[in-house]
């Protein structure tokens, strides 16, 4: 609908631009400014305010004036390493991440999940799990798979079915590939599959979870 221009006037009346109220309880170098303006203007002229002062003043003023200009700096160099480390994050992706573990902690008498990375297919081998002593007090059959990640749940028992005491377990596998090469692997060393950020925090996605990446101890 096309209105006149009596129509637009009577439109542009009605409209009220928004007022911006200025935060009074912070003084600028404006206001500084002001101020410094009207002690001079209202100074006694048969005492003069001296030199001195009026330098000291102005001098507070450069100083104020440069101190919003390191802030201003300061603020705008933070928001550049935020978006470099964002970057950087998003840089390890594809790479992998050592965890700095290849242990669990088991409570006697409960199951006890972990997830492990197999760089090459399997044909055969085993899952060993080892106490503080070196001692493999469980063995856990592989089937033949693809690469990838894959979970297991262990009873908390030993070979021979004993429960075990809650303590500190190592976990590592030994299997052979396709080509029926020996291939190793352990606990705790994932490929980085994406990188999410939740409150300014990157999260790395190893295996099914996602850690904070500082927590990661080495990417290679």
């Amino acid at each position: 609908m096309i209105t006149s221009t009596g129509e637009n006037a009577a439109i542009a009346s009605e409209y009220t631009a928004p007022v911006t109220t200025k935060d009074k309880s912070v003084l600028g170098k404006d206001d500084f400014m002001t101020l410094l303006l009207v002690e001079l203007q209202h100074q006694d002229p048969t005492e003069p305010t001296d030199t001195a002062t009026i330098l000291t003043q102005t001098s507070q003023l450069a100083s104020l004036e440069s101190a919003e200009n390191t802030n201003t700096s300061l603020s705008s160099l933070s928001a550049t390493l935020g978006a470099s480390q964002e970057f950087s994050s998003i840089a390890a992706i594809g790479k992998m991440a050592n965890l700095g573990s290849d242990s669990i902690a088991h409570n006697e008498g409960s199951s006890s999940t972990f997830e492990i990375y197999f760089p090459q297919a399997i044909e055969q081998g085993s899952v060993s799990i080892t106490d503080t002593n070196g001692n493999v007090v469980k063995t856990l059959n592989l089937e033949a798979s693809s690469a990838g990640v894959y979970q297991f749940t262990w009873d908390g028992t030993d070979n021979a079915g004993n429960i075990l005491d809650s303590a500190i377990y190592a976990v590592s596998s030994n299997y052979t590939d396709p080509d029926g090469q020996a291939q190793t692997t352990k606990l705790g060393t994932y490929p980085i599959e994406s990188i999410k950020f939740d409150d300014g925090k990157a999260l790395a996605k190893v295996g099914s979870s996602y850690v904070p990446i500082e927590s990661i101890a080495e990417i290679f």
